[in-house]
């Protein structure tokens, strides 16, 4: 008998979603992620969990229905990840006629009638928070809603539950060959240890490398499908209120400009296509100029590449690379025949349909294998189980417990880890149980939390993915996190 009923070659969100539900529908799993989960595309996405009213405008009207669906689903299952917000377009002269906008939003309304979030409006800037930050000729904005999700802690989080539903997550373990016969034999170079596991099925969820994976480890035709960069900014924090802004640029397309770690403002996106090493991607000085630009549109505040903080980037694979709608849709094909052991491929996509894009792949297993019935839109991910509009309860419940907390970091904390706080803070009294703190939020108690329950091994794991305060810590506060790690590991 096999040592697994399903390998997965990835641990981005694809895989990573993938892994929870074949565990949750009882199949034994591994996945195995050459570095650290979620490093690549999936800590590199425009961060929105939306309906996208550039499809709408397509008249792509199921796709946006089932993305509302999508959106509806993520607040229920996970309220601390994934956010409600307003966006705000604000009426640009020479793009799109208010009258479209209008309409384009009532439709969007429409299209999530039961998501029990508010509704469209128009908003006088002149006279409104929203317009503090924008040029003065900008008069009228268009309000609606959408959310924002912690891009990186989704990916931490699906893994969590498919660990604890019996999927074993192997980060640091690369597959160097499989053999496909009746079964798959796979051999695995283990944080340097060389191992060899066999699986009834296979999945190749490797992101941009599946094209790579496809040739050189299972000896297969790669995938026709070309590599796409996405990338965004951070600069500085730019406004004071809570939504997120719509720009129309000249080019038609959208950027958005959010609200990002208190301090910070995201900017994005910029997309094309990528040619190299998906493993250093970075961001050319013709895309920061791109995003600097279309904010000096409507921005009082001008920004310049040299106020740029950080850059983020990332490389999927995409069946057309020119093609924005192939990049959210993402890929899957699915081959099994008499003899030879399935195989599953699946790249691309937004974060918005990951759930939805695992629950099909996994069934297209049921042939196979006796397995329980559909389940993740139903079931919250782990710290998600209370109402999403009850996070400044859960909050306010944080601060009763643990006193020594303060606004900020009771918000950023239930954020991260929602109802599952306490097994992070522990019965901690004050800020001295807490352990060696690292810059003004970062705790020992929390890297131990990260390294005993979510993988995390290196500075860069926690610092740029299970938490973003890589952008406040000091260089000597890296360093002793860095060395404080080594010592615990």
């Amino acid at each position: 008998m096999a040592d697994y009923d399903l390998a997965i070659i990835g641990g981005g969100l694809n895989g990573v979603s993938i892994a929870r539900d074949a565990a949750g529908r009882g199949l034994r799993v591994i996945l195995l992620e050459q570095g650290d989960l979620g490093s690549a595309a999936s800590a590199a996405s425009p961060r929105l969990v939306h309906g996208d009213i550039a499809v709408l405008e397509r008249r792509r009207l199921r796709r946006v229905r089932a993305q509302l669906a999508e959106r509806d689903i993520w607040l229920k299952i996970a309220p601390h990840l994934v956010r409600p917000m307003r966006f705000a377009i604000p009426a640009h002269s020479d793009e799109r006629p208010p009258w479209l906008l209008r309409a384009g939003l009532w439709l969007y309304d429409r299209l999530a009638s039961r998501s029990g979030l508010p509704g469209a409006a128009t908003v006088d800037v002149t006279h409104h928070p929203l317009g503090n930050a924008l040029k003065r000729p900008f008069g009228t904005a268009f309000e609606y809603s959408d959310c924002v999700v912690d891009d990186s802690r989704l990916v931490i989080a699906n893994a969590v539950d498919a660990a604890e539903r019996g999927a074993d997550i192997r980060t640091g373990a690369r597959c160097v060959r499989a053999d496909r016969l009746e079964v798959w034999r796979l051999a695995v170079i283990d944080r340097g240890r060389r191992r060899v596991i066999t699986s009834r099925a296979l999945a190749n969820a490797s992101g941009a490398w599946a094209a790579s994976v496809a040739e050189t480890v299972l000896r297969l035709p790669p995938p026709r499908a070309g590599a796409m960069q996405i990338s965004q900014i951070v600069v500085r924090r730019l406004f004071e209120t809570d939504n997120v802004y719509v720009f129309q640029n000249s080019d038609r397309r959208l950027i958005f400009a959010s609200p990002y770690e208190r301090d910070f403002t995201l900017i994005g996106t910029v997309g094309h296509a990528f040619k190299g090493d998906p493993a250093a991607v970075s961001m050319a000085a013709a895309d920061v100029a791109y995003l600097c630009d279309a904010a000096n549109r409507y921005f009082r505040e001008r920004v310049e590449p040299s106020d740029v903080i950080r850059t983020i980037s990332g490389a999927n694979l995409a069946m057309d690379p020119a093609s924005r709608r192939a990049a959210r849709d993402g890929a899957m094909r699915f081959e099994a025949r008499r003899g030879r052991a399935p195989l599953l491929t699946i790249f691309g996509g937004d974060v918005t349909t990951a759930r939805l894009r695992a629950e099909r792949a996994v069934s297209k297993l049921t042939p196979f294998y006796p397995m329980s019935p559909r389940w993740t839109a139903m079931t919250p991910l782990p710290g998600g189980d209370f109402a999403w509009a009850h996070f400044e309860a859960e909050v306010d419940r944080a601060r009763e417990r643990w006193r020594f907390l303060d606004e900020a970091e009771a918000q950023r904390l239930v954020g991260a880890y929602g109802t599952r706080l306490a097994e992070v803070l522990g019965e901690a009294k004050d800020r001295a149980d807490l352990g060696p703190w690292f810059g003004p939020q970062l705790t020992g108690a929390e890297v131990r939390y990260l390294m005993a329950k979510e993988w995390a091994r290196f500075a860069d794991d926690v610092l740029w993915r299970r938490t973003k305060l890589g952008l406040t810590l000091k260089p000597e506060e890296r360093d002793a996190l860095a060395g404080f790690m080594t010592k615990a590991g």
